[in-house]
């Protein structure tokens, strides 16, 4: 598994080549909340050079692991890149195209994510004695949807707690 996509413009022939392979997950840099990367940035590219650019054609993907905001159960999502085509300025005789292509999947990952958009169809309802707040009080409500409780709020506490001094 590569750690870069990088291209020697010396060795790259005239007529260009063509590039595949699968840069490492870490390229993803996802926090905990974001997803889970389960397959790196997986390339098929093609890659020449005209003049003072460089053009670079083909795919990239990548599959996800994402936690539905409405269930908060975990779905497979596969963000791909078909017809992908660049045109990137040469300004050193070794180019980097890591960031470029990550930022082609990173763009597509849902902000707000739901179970209906894995690549396994799931049903995305809400069990129904979570959705009011006005319920019997008889209605037992002891099992959360929640595996564990949600971390990301803790800063909005902090800042709570901030006022209070």
């Amino acid at each position: 598994m590569d750690k870069k996509i990088e291209v020697v413009l010396i060795t790259l022939p005239e007529f260009g080549e063509q590039r595949q392979g699968q840069v490492d997950t870490s390229v993803f840099e996802l926090k905990g909340h974001e997803g889970t990367a389960r397959t790196g940035l997986i390339y098929d590219l093609h890659i020449q050079r005209f003049d003072s650019e460089l053009l670079v054609q083909g795919e990239v993907k990548a599959v996800f692991e994402l936690e539905c905001v409405r269930t908060l159960h975990s779905f497979t999502k596969t963000i791909e890149v078909k017809g992908l085509a660049m045109s990137i300025e040469i300004k050193d005789e070794v180019i980097d195209l890591t960031d470029q292509l990550r930022e082609e999947i990173m763009i597509l990952l849902p902000v707000y994510p739901v179970c209906e958009m894995g690549d396994e169809k799931m049903s995305c309802k809400i069990e129904e004695k979570y959705l009011a707040l006005d319920k019997d009080k008889e209605i037992d409500l002891e099992e959360s949807p929640a595996k564990s409780p949600d971390d990301r709020w803790s800063a909005l506490d902090e800042l709570d707690n901030l006022n209070n001094l």
